[in-house]
């Protein structure tokens, strides 16, 4: 048995995979969930079974030291906290932690979406945690894979390079080392600022949603939603909100990907234009699109991932009206404030820092 010990937070497809693997790898690892009944077959088991996923892909019997529906509990003498939550859980979950982190311990959000570590940094602030502990984001899901089962989970895919960073940047290289025996495949990704602005599913996700709404509801997702739901016109759309995305960064000093330029180095699929790069894109070819508007695409996409860019945008002097479109579109279709409710230069404490005040925060914890 290695001596990290890790605690995951969250046991859905994603929480339940990564609890399963590590086990699999022989650390301690403790396994929470706030509903005790979603956990009920797990605990009685004493464990989750990772169902055979192919080639080079862990499976068997991963043994857990604890599950349980008490935080305080779940977090008590473990190194590494990994959040595997949808990122609109994250200020909850920060808020359940804080009394009860410790001086050492690291919090990685996987993934953080845009600002995730600024917010849960900000929460643990302002409820007054002494402890000295490190915040960390990923900038995607390390995993493709989905629960089999109560007690079940089915990993397709490990990515071989997720970038990672801690706020400060300058703890990124503790926490590459913290968890490298587990997940050598994580890389530094610069900053929070980074990983944040190169969040590629802000782009894609509540577009295409929106966009088709109607083929969504009148279809129960029942099409194609990268091929079928891209036509030229949603394209050109997908085009704009990356070209604010990418102007966004820029202001913050950033040089973030395009989309095509992600397009390429995730899929090593190239176009003239983001419709053809799409279409040309194998792997996009027979996924369903969302059976419901009431999915993560919006709920969870729109107020953590397009809600920060945009904020961040206007405060800095970037044009965003095709971000606020939707944003605003989603508000309505879901009776809901996105902006309100969403990850705000304001709500993050950010509103009065200029990009210099910003930058330094970010990468040395400090402001004056």
């Amino acid at each position: 048995m290695t001596t990290i010990k890790y605690a995951v937070i969250g046991a859905g497809h994603g929480g339940k995979s990564m609890a399963a693997h590590l086990a699999l790898m022989g650390f301690s690892v403790s396994l929470y969930n706030r509903t005790p009944e979603r956990i009920a077959v797990i605990k009685k088991r004493g464990g989750i079974e990772l169902v055979d996923g192919g080639e080079s892909i862990p499976h068997g019997f991963g043994k857990l030291a604890r599950v349980t529906s008490d935080i305080k509990e779940a977090i008590e003498n473990v190194e590494v906290i990994m959040v595997v939550l949808p990122s609109s859980a994250h200020a909850d979950i920060a808020h359940a932690m804080s009394p009860h982190l410790k001086d050492g311990q690291i919090v990685l959000l996987h993934p953080g979406r845009t600002c995730g570590a600024l917010e849960f940094s900000k929460i643990l602030q302002d409820t007054d945690c002494k402890a000295d502990v490190t915040i960390a984001e990923a900038e995607t899901f390390i995993y493709a894979a989905r629960s089999d089962g109560p007690a079940q989970a089915h990993i397709f895919r490990i990515k071989e390079a997720v970038p990672l960073a801690a706020l400060p940047s300058t703890r990124t290289q503790l926490v590459l080392d913290a968890i490298a025996e587990a997940y050598p495949q994580f890389i530094d990704g610069t900053d929070v600022l980074h990983t944040g602005l190169n969040n590629m599913g802000a782009i894609f996700h509540p577009a295409l949603t929106l966009l088709n709404s109607g083929w969504i509801e009148s279809t129960h997702g029942d099409y194609q939603f990268y091929i079928d739901g891209v036509t030229p016109s949603v394209a050109r759309m997908l085009e704009v909100l990356d070209r604010e995305r990418v102007t966004v960064a820029s202001a913050l000093g950033i040089r973030a990907r395009t989309a095509l330029e992600w397009l390429k180095l995730a899929y090593d699929t190239d176009g003239e234009d983001l419709h053809e790069a799409i279409h040309n894109q194998p792997g996009y070819y027979g996924i369903k699109a969302p059976p419901t508007l009431n999915h993560r695409y919006l709920f969870e996409d729109v107020p953590m991932s397009l809600v920060p860019i945009a904020s961040l945008g206007v405060r800095y002097g970037v044009s965003v009206r095709g971000m606020e479109s939707l944003i605003r579109i989603a508000s309505i279709i879901h009776r809901t404030d996105y902006w309100r409710r969403g990850r705000t230069v304001e709500k993050l404490g950010l509103s009065q820092w200029s990009v210099s005040e910003l930058t330094r925060f970010v990468q040395e914890g400090k402001v004056d």
